[in-house]
């Protein structure tokens, strides 16, 4: 009886499959876009910027109706100008960032790209571009008051801030966005954000000068410690080289650390 051997058949080789073509990364051009876009999509977005423009014109108008005209300059209408501009830039910092989560929105833009730093730097730049247009369109609203008052009264309009002062005036209300963008960051929430802003300018620099009237310490050191004290110096004032040390000290403590804390936050942080 023999035994037969049984041959298994040739197996035919594997058809190899191409290579999958990589996808080019998206240029941080395009994600800067996406984001300003994003920024003015919403009607609660579009209302704030506008609102921009709408309040720089409301406070120059009431300047020149409820002001003595003949005292007035191009230094009163940027004063009038600038505190609704204090108030609503801090807020586009925190919505730039709250935003993503407060319109569920964050699991598909970090599908899309999920580089979240890269996100994270364009709305950041966004907000600071924002801020500073916005205050040169606020200028130029002052600008334009200064001018009717000057017809009205007939008398030669004054141009009393230099170049050198209205930087002071961007860099402080930039630091107020920062100060927002860095809570949006922290808190991941619009109401929690917005109320952390307002204590923070608000509430803090009253807590500050009953702690001054209290302790002598606290008078002669607050400087380090008190952002907003030095901050509102760039509005109308020359700094000293101890004033611009004190403000980067207190910027770093009340700015940069936030800053960064909520970016270690976003970056770990699990998007539902």
């Amino acid at each position: 009886m023999s035994t037969a051997t049984i041959t298994p058949a040739p197996v035919a080789p594997a058809t190899q499959r191409p290579a999958r073509a990589i996808p080019a990364p998206i240029p941080f051009t395009r994600i800067l876009g996406v984001e300003l876009r994003k920024m003015f999509d919403t009607r609660s977005g579009f209302w704030l910027m506008a609102s921009i423009v709408i309040t720089s014109a409301v406070a120059t108008v009431l300047t020149v109706l409820l002001s003595d005209r003949e005292d007035l300059t191009f230094d009163s209408f940027a004063a009038a100008v600038g505190s609704p501009m204090s108030i609503i830039l801090p807020i586009v910092g925190v919505l730039a960032v709250t935003s993503e989560w407060s319109q569920r929105t964050a699991l598909t833009t970090f599908t899309l790209v999920p580089s979240r730093g890269r996100v994270i730097g364009a709305k950041l730049v966004n907000t600071l571009a924002i801020g500073a247009v916005s205050m040169v369109i606020a200028l130029g609203v002052g600008a334009l008051g200064n001018l009717v008052t000057s017809a009205i009264t007939g008398n030669a309009a004054v141009w009393d801030i230099p170049v050198w002062q209205f930087s002071q005036i961007v860099l402080a209300n930039e630091m107020g966005m920062l100060f927002g963008f860095a809570l949006g960051l922290l808190f991941r929430s619009s109401p929690a954000g917005i109320v952390g802003y307002f204590v923070w300018a608000l509430v803090l620099p009253g807590i500050s000068e009953a702690l001054a009237s209290a302790q002598q310490w606290w008078l002669d050191n607050n400087a380090w410690f008190d952002v907003n004290g030095t901050r509102f110096l760039l509005f109308d004032s020359t700094l000293t080289g101890q004033e611009w040390t004190q403000l980067g000290v207190t910027a770093v403590i009340w700015i940069l650390l936030p800053l960064l804390v909520g970016l270690r936050l976003v970056m770990r942080s699990e998007v539902k």
